[in-house]
């Protein structure tokens, strides 16, 4: 570890980082952390963010006890991308790594009019984690689920034994896919329900483990994140009592009626694992002591998560692609039943953990610690600049048949164009690279975005694409390039 501080951080910083003394479970200036991490949960997904349908009972319970942010965003829309951001605090524009992991960094296979960078392969190992930040000052950390930061190993989502967890601080690490569908969908006679009375969850190994590490003894506080599976798809429940319940509650006139009784089934389900968590540090005396973070790790799927009154969806950098639930409880810190309206996003992670923690920050981080808002929500809320950079195609496959409008709650995966985006003071420009078109957006008034102000407001429009253009080059960020098999010849 000492050698690996010696590459990252200048000498000085290693001689503090190294003289702080860990302080047992946690306390009131170095608490405990745990991050809870949600895949493809939709903003509008859980009761506590209006949805009509979907029971989650403890996420509304634990919004109750801590603090509600209702503009937080996923730093992508797209996983590998958004937890690469997540882990490090940078934007996917400055590491480079703006897709999902892929076996080689080859171009997409699209005969379209730009060619988008090369995949990114794995999460360089050059690259601090808050993992490594936190264990170089006395934490101990653990990471159970989801990793989606290398090439696949061996299986569909496998750790590289090279670029996994382990690789990137983790000091405890375990993988399993619990009772998601990962765990039985290649056995097809396993896609059938189980036998399990009202009310009962089949257990889920990956949650147990996260479990079990909260019930054993800590010397030194922890930061644990648990990255759920749920509700990435396959989109399937094989709890029937729970199946049925959403069955009988939506409307059998809705066009993704069969669909969203399993989707509301997972997201109840996901409710319930984090329930279990929750149980588990209140049974092992460290709620006090604990920062627990909610979020998730991009918008929803457009075929189940809907997620209106938002426009787009997980791919896209409209509204619905990229804002996300976020729920942070700390008893007798953080107010409970407070609702933040102040933009975060997931970049934050990295700032604020460390501050925390009393870890020393790397350069160039992207985001900025919340722990002053955590503390005081009522904080005036600063004017900031967020930035997006998707220059990647999507579907991949059988994207010319993909419809080319990207709509409201339309349960469809329309055509995404590489295209940057730029926040700030609720102006929102989107930059089409294709055809050099802005789109310009005033979310307090418009969140569904749907009156493009870049007509009516051009001093603005070039102001917001020229900061956006700014900060993509201070990012280093890759661009779209023509494609020089651009129209294909005959």
């Amino acid at each position: 570890m000492k050698r690996l501080l010696m590459k990252r951080f200048p000498p000085g910083m290693i001689c503090l980082m190294l003289a702080l003394v860990p302080i047992s479970r946690g306390d009131e200036s170095r608490p405990n952390l745990l991050f809870i991490l949600a895949d493809d949960l939709g903003w509008s997904d859980l009761g506590c963010y209006g949805n009509e349908y979907f029971e989650t009972p403890h996420l509304d319970q634990f919004a109750s006890q801590g603090l509600r942010f209702t503009r937080a965003y996923s730093p992508a829309p797209i996983c590998s991308a958004s937890r690469a951001a997540l882990l490090t605090g940078k934007s996917p524009a400055r590491l480079g790594f703006e897709f999902v992991t892929k076996p080689e960094a080859v171009y997409q296979p699209l005969n379209e009019p730009l060619r988008a960078p090369p995949f990114t392969l794995d999460l360089p190992l050059e690259e601090i984690t808050i993992a490594e930040a936190v264990s170089a000052v006395g934490y101990e950390t653990a990471f159970f689920g989801k990793w989606h930061l290398n090439r696949h190993y061996q299986r569909y989502l496998g750790w590289s034994p090279t670029h996994g967890p382990k690789a990137q601080g983790f000091q405890v690490a375990e993988e399993d896919f619990g009772s998601h569908p990962y765990s039985y969908w290649n056995d097809k006679s396993e896609r059938t329900f189980l036998n399990l009375p009202d009310g009962k969850f089949p257990i889920d190994s990956m949650t147990q483990r996260a479990v079990d590490f909260l019930k054993k003894p800590h010397e030194k506080p922890f930061f644990l994140m648990v990255s759920h599976f749920y509700v990435h798809a396959p989109v399937h429940s094989r709890i029937k009592w729970l199946h049925d319940r959403y069955a009988r509650a939506i409307p059998a006139e809705h066009p993704r009626h069969d669909d969203l009784a399993h989707y509301g089934s997972m997201v109840t389900t996901l409710d319930h694992l984090v329930g279990e968590l929750l149980t588990a540090l209140d049974a092992a005396g460290l709620t006090d002591s604990t920062l627990v973070v909610f979020t998730s790790d991009n918008g929803g799927h457009p075929e189940y998560a809907g997620n209106a009154p938002l426009r787009g969806s997980k791919w896209n950098l409209y509204e619905g692609g990229i804002r996300v639930p976020f729920l942070a409880r700390w008893p007798g810190r953080i107010p409970t039943g407070g609702i933040v309206e102040a933009p975060v996003i997931g970049t934050d992670m990295f700032p604020t953990f460390a501050e925390l923690a009393g870890a020393p920050l790397p350069s160039h981080l992207d985001g900025t610690s919340l722990v002053s808002r955590l503390l005081d929500p009522e904080t005036p809320a600063e004017t900031r600049k967020l930035i997006w950079h998707f220059p990647y195609y999507h579907p991949e496959a059988g994207f010319s048949n993909a419809p080319p409008k990207i709509g409201i709650d339309d349960g469809i995966t329309s055509q995404t164009r590489p295209h940057s985006v730029i926040q700030s003071d609720g102006w929102k420009l989107i930059h089409f690279y294709e055809n050099s078109v802005d789109e310009l957006f005033h979310l307090p008034s418009d969140l569904s975005e749907q009156i493009d102000r870049s007509q009516a407001e051009p001093v603005r429009a070039k102001r917001l694409h020229q900061e956006l253009e700014s900060v993509l080059s201070e990012s280093n960020a890759r661009l779209p390039i023509p494609n020089p098999d651009f129209p294909r010849k005959k």
